[in-house]
């Protein structure tokens, strides 16, 4: 081995820097044969990127590009070791400037795009080895105010996160014997990215040997043990991700609205927010189909708080299923006002649009496929204008597809493309297959038909990605089950045959060849067509045959127990009843394998060992079973009887307190009457009925000739609540003088006698009495349907005409007699009041309320025994006032 630098490596930083590294690439070209023996010369170059003017972060220092740069190379071992010491590089060709010549006057609030670009390159032998080469360089500290990417304590009280940018060199096992350089990433990095807006970003990468490269997000690499830019503290592989921020991973680094072509390496999509993001785009170089070498690019995305007013589309638009395509300006800007669109179809003048997001189908034009140039002009309200094209594919009838055969895990499965294209409309010229094998990662191959072992049984999905020459693209993805074994079913694994039969037994399988073995013993020579899947046996008694499968060395086994039975035997049944319209399940008891019905009356039920039937008279089953030449008949009767019927009677409606008789019909053999607590009679269809409330009676009929079913029917006896007729209190009147009654309790109402009333049929007639008597007693008879009841109340008369009297004493002690004194009205229509006073005329009570008196309090304070002096008045029906006073005496 011979290193064409010195090795020794004295860094002359005497401070820590941070924050300075804008991203980076390592990448390799192959010289040729190595000085030693067996060994090959490569040339080595670092590329470093730093912004020109990088963000400031207080108590942090931004580093220039160094001068000198450690690559360490490793070997692809397990555990990975390191191949010799630190190769010192210096920087060659100096420090340029990438950076975007033109601006848009379209954009706002832009910002210089401004790279410095540093090259280190030195030239390398390595001896040929199986596993190969990492090689890498470490450095402590990205730029700072990185979004997407947490950071850490990387001494002297700073934050931040570095990188570790690797080139992947292949050995002799990955090459066969061949050489390779690695892919390098073109100098495309300087977009202006506003946020929130469309943008392109053109990550692609050219090969040296024109190997086909893929391109997908991955995650980027920390920064190992340094802590500075002059740390050499390398990690060795396998090296630690970076720790991304919640939203964003290494797959997706600006969020879920950009993602990477896997063919162009072209990045695309909807801006995050503003700020810096680490990107790491990893290639993968294929060449004949496999796998070969893994590259990698890291870099830091700016994207600012720039507003771009312009027209901006898709790099491409491409339908593979249809004709139609809708489109929109992927600027975002809310101040355009006018859009015109020209979709590109050659001699139509009609393919055009105003609408911010139309949509165009191509067969209109009578191109049902083809490309195109769709072009967008927009305005905005400041007058600026700008216009955008893309390409626009049409090549319907593009459907990806493939097919799998295999066995077992032991042998290769083979997969198929069967991906339907229309003639004409382009040709294949992708297939990606993943074959889900998660015990390695080289599980892909990129052959139209293709083939892989796995290295045990599993089950997993296959994934095709199958691409065209117009830019079609589909996916298609199929379970595969990964058996250990053949497949190998048996319809049975338990047989029965007569000894006098011959039985064919029978296995299922995918593929392969089989073969038939009778257990050792009489029955081994009682086979035919052992090495098919059909073969015929005829064993004398029972015995075991064993059935093996072998399909390219993959092998699976199985038997099936066959039982002879010498004679068989059936048992159909006992004699039953069951209820007209009803159905009853056949139950022979027999080992037979088939089995015929016959019917006494002639009906045809079907050939099966359970039938279903529903006899409509009385029938006799007779039943003969067969296993295979033996033969068995048995039968037995069932007989058919009617349902048993119940009526309990129409509804009834009866007075608390009443009887009735219900009247109840059956036909059975059996009855009962529920709840039967409240019948007289209970055991007769005929009970009477006493209930206290609404009560429903079931009447249950049942065994009706040998129907085991019952029949129920329900009557309700509603019972009217007890009728509480009332009169209303006794009255006074004086003739002539209106006199109001009021009887309460029910529905209807009946006075009697009619006499002075000036409606008998009402509950609160008015009762107009004469000179001609003393006294009157009227009955009221108060009804709730058909349920009545009576109550008298007596109006006295007194023909001295109208008056107010009070009782002359009074004793409120509670006893319910003679508690209140209060005035008593003959003929008054009106009391205008009733007062006490004491004998200091102080007023104790006072009431325009007829009825109402006094209880002998004041306030709640009982009054003391004495006299108490009284006036009350009042006006008659004929307006007269009435005024009476005097004394009244409270005794305790």
């Amino acid at each position: 081995m011979k290193f064409f630098l010195t090795i020794a490596f004295i860094f002359n930083f005497a401070i820590c820097f941070a924050g300075h590294i804008a991203g980076g690439e390592l990448f390799y070209t192959y010289i040729g044969p190595g000085l030693a023996a067996n060994s090959s010369k490569y040339q080595i170059t670092l590329r470093l990127f730093r912004e020109c003017n990088p963000p400031l972060v207080q108590g942090a220092n931004v580093a220039q590009l160094p001068n000198t740069v450690a690559i360490a190379v490793f070997n692809n071992t397990s555990p990975a070791t390191q191949f010799g010491g630190l190769i010192n590089v210096s920087l060659t060709g100096g420090i340029s400037i990438l950076q975007l010549q033109a601006q848009n006057p379209c954009i706002t609030n832009a910002v210089p795009v401004c790279y410095q670009v540093a090259n280190y390159q030195s030239t390398i032998e390595l001896p040929n080895t199986t596993a190969g080469y990492t090689a890498m360089y470490q450095t402590c500290c990205r730029t700072n105010s990185i979004i997407n990417v947490q950071k850490f304590d990387i001494g002297g009280g700073q934050q931040g996160e570095g990188a570790t940018y690797t080139c992947d060199i292949p050995g002799t096992q990955a090459l066969n014997n061949a050489n390779n350089s690695s892919a390098v990433f073109a100098l495309k990095d300087t977009t202006l990215i506003c946020k929130n807006t469309p943008f392109t970003l053109n990550f692609s990468a050219s090969d040296a040997d024109n190997d086909s490269l893929s391109y997908n997000f991955c995650s980027a690499f920390d920064r190992g043990g340094t802590l500075s830019a002059a740390d050499i503290n390398y990690s060795t592989p396998p090296l630690n991700s970076v720790t991304y921020n919640s939203g964003f991973s290494g797959t997706d680094p600006l969020g879920t609205g950009a993602t990477i072509n896997p063919v162009t390496g072209i990045i695309s999509g909807i801006a995050p927010d503003p700020g810096y993001y680490v990107v790491n785009v990893c290639i993968t170089e294929w060449r004949n189909g496999k796998a070969i070498s893994f590259h990698r690019k890291d870099f830091t995305l700016r994207v600012t708080d720039c507003t771009l007013t312009g027209a901006a589309l898709k790099p491409t638009y491409v339908t593979c299923t249809g004709t139609s395509i809708s489109f929109e300006n992927e600027s975002s800007n809310s101040n355009i006002t006018g859009y015109l669109w020209d979709f590109g179809v050659p001699s139509f003048t009609t393919d055009t649009s105003t609408s911010p997001t139309p949509t165009f189908d191509y067969l209109k034009s009578g191109k049902d496929s083809g490309t195109f140039v769709v072009k967008l002009k927009v305005i905005s309200g400041s007058g600026c204008e700008d216009s955008a094209s893309s390409v626009v594919k049409v090549y319907p009838g593009f459907k990806a597809g493939f097919s799998i055969t295999g066995t077992c895990y032991l042998n290769n499965y083979i997969f198929t493309d069967t991906t339907r294209i229309k003639p004409g409309y382009g040709n294949i010229n992708s297939w990606t297959w993943n074959f889900g094998d998660g015990s390695t990662l080289a599980d892909t191959s990129h052959s139209k038909d293709t083939s892989w072992r796995y290295s045990s049984s599993l089950s997993t999905n296959v994934n095709l990605i199958v691409t065209n020459d117009k830019g079609c693209v589909d996916t298609i993805s199929k379970p595969l089950n990964v058996l250990d074994k053949p497949i190998l079913n048996l319809p049975f694994k338990d047989t029965l045959i007569c000894s006098i039969d011959t039985l064919a037994l029978k296995v299922n399988i995918g593929s392969g060849s089989v073969l038939w073995t009778p257990m050792i013993g009489p029955n081994k020579s009682r086979i035919q067509l052992s090495n098919t899947a059909s073969p015929l046996v005829f064993p004398r008694d029972t015995t075991w045959y064993y059935v093996s499968v072998n399909d390219n060395g993959c092998s699976n086994t199985d038997s099936v127990r066959v039982n002879v039975l010498q004679f068989i035997s059936v048992k159909a049944g006992v004699d039953t009843g069951i209820c007209r319209t009803d159905t009853i399940q056949l139950k022979p008891v027999s080992d037979a394998l088939s089995y015929q019905w016959k019917t006494s009356s002639g009906i045809v039920i079907p050939n099966i060992k359970n039938p279903l039937v529903a006899p409509l008279v009385n029938t006799r089953y007779t039943v003969t079973a067969n296993l295979g030449k033996c033969q068995a008949k048995d039968s037995f009767l069932v007989n058919v009887a009617a349902y048993p019927l119940a009526n309990a009677g129409s509804d009834i409606t009866i007075c608390f307190g009443n009887r009735v008789t219900l009247n109840g019909s059956i036909i059975g053999n059996v009855f009962t009457w529920s709840p039967s607590n409240s019948l007289l009679n209970a055991n007769t269809l005929n009970p009477i009925a006493g209930p206290s409330r609404t009560t429903s009676y079931v009447l249950t009929s049942s065994d009706n000739q040998g129907c085991p079913k019952v029949f129920v029917d329900t009557i309700l006896v509603t019972v009217i609540p007890p009728v509480l007729a009332n009169a209303g209190p006794d009255k006074f009147a004086v003739p002539n003088q209106p006199v109001q009654l009021n009887a309460s309790g029910g529905s209807t109402y009946s006075w009697s006698p009619t006499n002075f009333l000036s409606d008998p049929s009402i509950a609160n007639p008015i009762m107009t009495p004469d000179n001609s008597i003393d006294s009157i007693t009227y009955t009221v008879t108060v009804s709730e349907g058909s349920c009545t009841a009576t109550d008298k109340v007596v109006v006295r008369v007194f023909k001295n005409g109208p008056d107010i009297l009070v009782p002359s004493a009074f004793t409120p002690n509670g006893d319910g007699k003679n508690d209140i004194s209060r005035p008593v009205l003959y003929g008054i229509s009106k009391l205008n009041y009733f007062s006490i006073y004491n004998r200091y005329g102080q007023m104790v009570f006072n009431t325009s309320e007829v009825n109402k008196g006094w209880d002998g309090k004041l306030s709640g304070i009982e009054q003391p025994a004495g006299g108490y002096v009284y006036q009350t008045e009042g006006v008659d029906f004929s307006g007269a006032v009435v005024f009476r006073k005097g004394t009244v005496v409270l005794i305790r």
